[in-house]
């Protein structure tokens, strides 16, 4: 049953995904959360783990990340629109998070997102294998709009795991994505983000139960940031695909997370996209 810290604690975490370059002061996140400023920092490590400058700072270079791959905005748009007090600052928080400026970051970036036309057949960017898969059940939160943002459903439902206790039934953490962002607009865009549940655990409350396609599936292990995931799927529809001799199920993709932004370095991050196969 969720409880009114939890609710508190999703607020915040909704405010600051919508509100990256807001007001994100620990004494306005506090009266988000309606806490006294003296408790709600202390409240949001112990159920997250994570201090509130942290996540803030997580959050604020993701999206930065994001749009510096699949946008043509310059640095210093991207930088005020995420919330950094110059093109400077950014550097600084890019430099810390990534190894790199966020110019070399947007260049390395082309380079994950190829143009796949001009692949040869027999040129391998990512490995793929063809294994059967078991279907997993998941606590799932839905997100409507674009994919760069289900990050706020994720750190939803991490936070309810958190705070009741659920997380010796927990198994991973996996998206299932319905719709191709080349062909949707992306405010239509539809997919469900979620904890995958052990048997016999029951749906906690506030979620809904999907499961991810069982049987015949390619997956593509993609290990970086996030914001480089278009790459890995241009790559495995545009290039793999067509050349495999294989025939795509009637079930939407999905991803497994195998490790978390939050105690993970983001070159360091490992994604499974998994496309069911006939």
């Amino acid at each position: 049953m969720s409880s009114p810290y939890e609710a508190r604690l999703r607020r915040v975490l909704d405010y600051i995904h919508d509100n990256p370059a807001g007001d994100l002061s620990l004494d306005n996140l506090a009266d988000i959360a309606a806490m006294s400023r003296f408790h709600w920092h202390r409240v949001f490590h112990g159920m997250t783990g994570e201090t509130c400058a942290a996540a803030v700072r997580r959050i604020r270079v993701h999206r930065a990340a994001c749009w510096l791959i699949q946008t043509d905005q310059s640095i210093a748009q991207i930088a005020k629109k995420a919330g950094f007090e110059s093109v400077q600052s950014l550097g600084r928080a890019f430099k810390s998070a990534y190894g790199m400026a966020p110019g070399a970051f947007r260049s390395r970036g082309d380079l994950m997102s190829p143009q796949t036309i001009h692949l040869r057949k027999d040129e391998k960017l990512f490995n793929v294998i063809i294994k059967e898969a078991a279907p997993k059940r998941l606590a799932a939160l839905s997100h409507t709009g674009s994919y760069l943002e289900i990050g706020r459903v994720f750190e939803a439902a991490n936070a309810i795991f958190t705070t009741r206790n659920l997380w010796p039934g927990a198994r991973g953490v996996s998206g299932i994505y319905y719709d191709d962002p080349n062909a949707v607009p992306e405010a239509d865009l539809r997919s469900h983000g979620g904890i995958v549940l052990a048997d016999g655990v029951a749906l906690p409350d506030g979620f809904e139960e999907v499961s991810t396609h069982g049987g015949k599936t390619a997956v593509l292990t993609f290990k970086g940031p996030y914001a480089g995931l278009k790459g890995a799927y241009d790559y495995l529809f545009g290039v793999w695909l067509p050349s495999s001799g294989q025939e795509t199920a009637e079930a939407p993709v999905y991803e497994n997370y195998l490790n978390a932004p939050a105690d993970t370095a983001p070159d360091d991050l490992l994604t499974e996209i998994c496309l069911p196969l006939k």
